[in-house]
């Protein structure tokens, strides 16, 4: 619903004879119209709901026409279903290729959430296609992209089938002028760390509040203070958010403060004007100075809002322990912290999220805390999560430590020749070690935690680690800035093995040379499996401190909170 909105609103498809719109849920539209038309994504839940509907309407002997155009590709399983479900003939298919949104200047997004579920957890490689389409209709609009980086599997896979749709159709772009320099594109599980923590840019902890929804938010009547609420749309235009979006939240405060006192001043200035300078003021400039004020309201409710929930929620405690996980100290005081955070019942996301992090910074959890914790988290929140805990061990996010995990190699040789059993057990020991997340070592091979000496100033930031309080430098972003620094993945083995994506990362150099040197400080940065504010806002710090200038195509919009939902079995 949120992406045909921002498309095309309830008010164009009316002047479109559209009579009435309905979700697809499971209870019958009670629709008096001659025609049905389902848009819909291709998932055979909803085949069998438009099944049931076509049915109940044969059975009382309504004849309707009925079109379904499925979005963004059609599978061949759904019309499958259609058939088996004996409506095949009555509908007719057709499919709309809507793959790439424009959700900002620098932000492209495919709005496709279940990407995340669907290959990181089910396998699933139906979207890859997809996302190869989006990139072909880039590569066609903006010419061919000289270099090309990735890592990971799924990105691995995205690009070959990219490269097989440029062959086909290889003198599209054959003589073009590249326009975009540099394509990067990330696996979500190449870094998981940086999605689960707390964002504390702008944007960010908005989205972690008020959820951002395909570019615009919520706000409820405890930030527009009147009785209802108001959608905002929040991307460049909106000149107020522009300035902060990208700003540690503990400098947004004094920044709206001292916008106020401007506005105050401007608005100031009519009292002593004549009658024309008051003519051109009313003319010209009013109407900006009322809808900046609006808009500076409304942030600034935003920010109280957010204070009062997060004091709420005793946030300084939270990012605290955060910081400890990401550096490895107190370990014991963050796992009583996540323990009390369960017995407190705050939230069961919250609770989630905090055991992957804690998971996935140490290695796997030692057996004795990862059953302590399971055994408290399903007492507290209840038994239904059980299948939950397996979805997080199976993506690798909360995974247990195998007591051979310290097995040396010379041990397992001799052990699989006393015995077969003992060989099934070390197997399995080398299993769980496939999905080992090695952070501690990455971290220090890239320096993720900075060495601080003395305060770190927000207000000046002086690396990405700003979008993490000065705790922390994505994982994300530090990969593409060494990778860009050194223009392939030379010199970065280690790194890249201790990711697991030995055979998934590779560079595609092709000719530089018809490549203007602005084209080259353009980045096309695709994150599959969604991609936070937080990310975003540390490559834009990096555009500015380098002279690049990073564009965003993801396949959603993601944060903690929707990472742990998708692998929960809970519906919230």
């Amino acid at each position: 619903m949120s992406p045909l909105d921002r498309i095309a609103n309830v008010s164009i498809l009316k002047q479109h004879e559209v009579d009435k719109l309905y979700k697809v849920e499971n209870k019958p539209a009670l629709s008096s119209s001659e025609q049905l038309c389902f848009l819909v994504r291709p998932r055979i839940k909803n085949m069998r709901y438009i099944a049931s509907l076509v049915n109940a309407d044969k059975l009382a002997g309504r004849t309707r026409k009925y079109k379904v155009i499925f979005s963004p590709q059609k599978f061949y399983a759904c019309e499958m279903v259609l058939e088996e479900e004996g409506i095949y003939g009555d509908v007719s298919c057709d499919e709309w290729a809507f793959s790439l949104l424009p959700l900002d200047v620098d932000l492209l997004s495919m709005e496709l959430p279940e990407f995340f579920r669907d290959y990181f957890l089910e396998g699933d490689q139906r979207w890859i296609n997809t996302v190869a389409q989006a990139l072909h209709l880039l590569s066609t609009l903006y010419g061919p992209f000289p270099n090309c980086y990735g890592i990971g599997r799924c990105a691995k896979m995205a690009y070959e089938l990219w490269r097989n749709l440029e062959e086909e159709e290889d003198g599209e772009t054959k003589g073009r002028r590249p326009e975009i320099g540099h394509i990067f594109l990330l696996d979500r599980d190449v870094d998981f760390v940086t999605a689960l923590c707390s964002q504390v840019v702008y944007e960010g902890l908005v989205d972690d509040t008020f959820r951002i929804k395909c570019g615009s938010v919520d706000f409820g009547p405890e930030v527009t203070s009147c009785d209802k609420s108001l959608k905002v749309l929040l991307n460049a235009e909106d000149k107020v958010f522009n300035e902060i979006r990208n700003e540690h939240f503990s400098n947004v405060f004094g920044f709206l403060s001292q916008k106020a006192r401007n506005l105050q001043a401007q608005y100031d200035r009519r009292r002593g004007m004549d009658i024309k300078q008051m003519k051109n003021f009313v003319s010209q400039e009013l109407k900006g100075l009322k809808q900046e004020h609006r808009l500076l309201s409304l942030h600034i409710g935003a920010c109280e809002s957010i204070m009062k929930k997060k004091t709420k929620q005793d946030f300084q405690e939270l990012i605290k322990t955060e910081h400890a996980l990401l550096e490895g100290f107190n370990i014991r005081e963050s796992t009583s912290y996540i323990e009390e955070h369960i017995d407190r019942q705050v939230s069961p996301i919250e609770s989630l999220r905090l055991m992957c992090l804690l998971s996935i910074t140490e290695n796997g959890l030692i057996p004795k805390d990862y059953r302590s914790l399971k055994t408290q988290y399903l007492q507290s929140y209840g038994p239904e999560h059980l299948l939950t805990f397996s979805n997080l061990r199976r993506a690798g996010l909360l995974t247990e430590q195998a007591p051979g995990d310290t097995l040396t190699a010379v041990e397992s040789k001799v052990s699989k020749l006393v015995t077969d059993k003992a060989a099934g057990k070390i197997t399995d020991a080398f299993s769980s070690l496939a999905k080992r997340s090695n952070f501690r070592a990455i971290s220090k091979k890239l320096n993720l935690i900075p060495r601080v000496d003395g305060e770190y100033d927000l207000k000046v930031p002086r690396d990405m680690a700003y979008v993490f309080s000065g705790a922390y430098v994505p994982l994300s972003c530090r990969i593409i800035e060494q990778v860009l620094e050194r223009r392939s993945w030379q010199g970065l083995d280690e790194v890249v093995r201790l990711l697991n994506c030995s055979d998934f990362a590779f560079t595609d150099m092709t000719k530089e040379d018809k490549a203007s040197s602005e084209s080259l400080r353009l980045i096309l940065v695709v994150f599959l499996g969604g991609c936070t504010f937080s990310e975003i806002s540390a490559l834009r710090f990096l555009g500015r401190e380098k002279g690049y200038r990073f564009i965003f195509l993801t396949t959603a919009v993601t944060n903690s909170a929707r990472l742990m939902e998708a692998m929960s079995e809970v519906k919230a």
